[in-house]
């Protein structure tokens, strides 16, 4: 089984050092597609070189730009990508531009989205992270959730059948570093 697993700012590379090295152990290629939108040595690379994260398949360098502009160039390039790669999955994190546009590529070419923190909700619809996690939610086939009130989010919204409890990434991460700082 091979997964894109798409990630463009910091909070998503944190979760996608535990969730890659998770699908790793379990015979999964996984190929790592970093948008640029974080994109400077401390908002970047730091990250991947600490959290031992691999080297990304491709950095689409997409930087900043409004939020739509960002977003259309996102989906261009992450689409190109799928094209290419032909993976069974693609994995998203949060609720970024990255994860929206990452979510919406994959579905136009009938790849299944998994979304990662899924039914989190601020429900403030100004807030653009607001949309894009309502959409993500929308457009995946695998809701992975961090607790009970995601879930009953979810489910108010009709996705509880593709929703799964799994637990807290961050926390998970966090055990993670912590393992990693003190091995003993």
């Amino acid at each position: 089984m091979r997964v894109l697993s798409v990630v463009g700012a910091r909070p998503q590379f944190v979760k996608s050092a535990v969730v890659e090295r998770a699908l790793t152990a379990r015979g999964v290629e996984v190929l790592g597609v970093h948008t640029g939108q974080h994109y400077d040595e401390k908002m970047s690379e730091l990250f991947f070189r600490q959290l031992g994260i691999a080297v990304p398949y491709v950095n689409l360098g997409i930087g900043s730009a409004s939020h739509g502009v960002q977003t259309g160039r996102m989906l261009a390039a992450i689409e190109g990508v799928i094209t290419e790669t032909r993976p069974d999955a693609v994995v998203v994190y949060g609720d970024t531009n990255s994860t929206l546009a990452a979510a919406l590529a994959a579905s136009k070419l009938l790849v299944p989205v998994i979304h990662v923190e899924a039914g989190l909700r601020s429900f403030n619809r100004d807030m653009p992270e607001e949309q894009n996690r309502i959409v993500t939610d929308h457009l995946c086939a695998i809701a992975l959730a961090p607790s009970q009130a995601a879930m009953d989010n979810l489910a108010r919204e009709g996705l509880g059948d593709r929703a799964v409890l799994v637990g807290d990434v961050v926390r998970d991460a966090q055990v993670l570093i912590a393992a990693a700082v003190d091995p003993a």
